[in-house]
C-alpha cells in the first residue's frame, strides 16, 4: 500500500502534532480509508519531508504525528511561469502539468487578445498542490492572482531573465537559444512568458521585446496551441537550464513499492 503525502503550511519536525484540515481529513478517512496509526508523509515548502503516523480524532478530524525526516529541502529552479488565462480544463491542466514540470511561480497575465476574463485562484492551487503531493515535489508553486501583462513588464524584478515565446518568428528555435547561454544566464533567476490564443498584440511585443535580458524563441514549425506552447516551452528550459540535467533518483529497486511502501 502507498503512503499517502499531504501538503501542510505547519511547521515540520520530530515530535510536532499537525492538524488536518477538513478536507484531508475527509480524504483520508473515506477516500483512502486509512486507519489510525496508518503511515503519511508531509512536507511544507520549507522543512523538507517528514514521516509521520495518522492519528483520527472523533468523527471527523484527524491529525498527523510527525516523527522523521525522510529528505531535506532542497532548492528548486526558480522558474515562473507566466501565461495568459485559457478556458477552464485548460488552465487547470496547465497548473497541473506546469506544476509537474517545477514550476515556481504560476502567474496568469492579462493581454489585449485574452478571451477569459475570470481565473479562479483557488481552484489553481488546490490542482498544484495536488500535482506535488503526487510527484514527490518537496513544494507547491505560488498561484499569483490575474495581473494586466504591461503591469507585469512596468514592475519586473531586476535580473530575471524573460524566455519570450515568439509566434511571430521572430526569434531563434528554442533549443539553440538555451543551449548557448553562458553561465551567468544558467544560475540566473527566469520567467516564460506565453501569449493568448490569439497571439500578442503588437505593442505587447514591443514591449516585451524592450525588457533587459529577454530573449524570444520559437517553438518549432507548427503553430502550438497556447497550452502546449506553456508546457513544451517549460519542459525544454528543464532539460538545457533546469534540473532535468541531474538524474532521475532511484527509490527502490522496485518503483512500484518506492518510499510508498509499507
Amino acid at each position: 500500500m502507498s503512503v499517502t503525502r499531504l501538503f501542510t503550511a505547519a511547521d515540520l519536525s520530530a515530535g510536532v502534532d499537525v492538524a488536518l484540515d477538513e478536507a484531508q481529513a475527509h480524504y483520508l478517512r473515506h477516500v483512502m480509508r486509512r486507519e489510525q496509526g496508518a503511515s503519511l508523509l508531509l512536507f511544507n515548502g520549507r522543512d523538507g519531508e517528514w514521516k509521520a503516523t495518522l492519528s483520527l480524532r472523533g468523527k471527523k478530524g484527524a491529525h498527523a504525528e510527525v516523527t522523521d525526516c525522510t529528505r531535506p529541502q532542497v532548492a528548486e529552479p526558480d522558474v515562473w511561469l507566466c501565461f495568459a488565462p485559457v478556458k477552464r480544463a485548460r488552465i487547470d491542466y496547465i497548473a497541473e502539468k506546469a506544476t509537474e514540470l517545477g514550476v515556481a511561480v504560476l502567474q496568469p497575465v492579462v493581454t489585449q487578445h485574452t478571451m477569459v476574463e475570470r481565473v479562479n485562484v483557488e481552484r489553481l492551487r488546490a490542482h498544484a498542490v495536488e500535482a506535488a503531493e503526487q510527484t514527490e515535489r518537496l513544494s507547491v508553486p505560488d498561484v499569483q492572482a490575474p495581473i494586466d501583462l504591461m503591469h507585469l513588464l512596468a514592475t519586473w524584478p531586476a535580473g530575471r531573465h524573460l524566455l519570450m515565446c515568439d509566434e511571430t518568428g521572430g526569434g531563434p528555435p528554442i533549443a539553440q537559444a538555451l543551449a548557448g547561454l553562458d553561465d551567468a544566464a544558467r544560475a540566473a533567476p527566469w520567467a516564460i512568458v506565453i501569449g493568448p490564443e490569439g497571439g500578442f498584440a503588437q505593442a505587447e511585443l514591443a514591449a516585451l521585446r524592450r525588457m533587459k535580458n529577454v530573449m524570444a524563441v520559437g517553438l518549432g514549425p507548427r503553430i502550438l496551441r497556447a497550452d502546449t506552447a506553456a508546457l513544451a516551452a517549460l519542459a525544454c528550459w528543464q532539460a538545457l537550464v533546469g534540473d532535468w540535467r541531474q538524474p532521475t533518483p532511484r527509490l527502490s529497486s522496485d518503483y512500484r513499492s518506492s518510499r510508498g511502501a509499507v
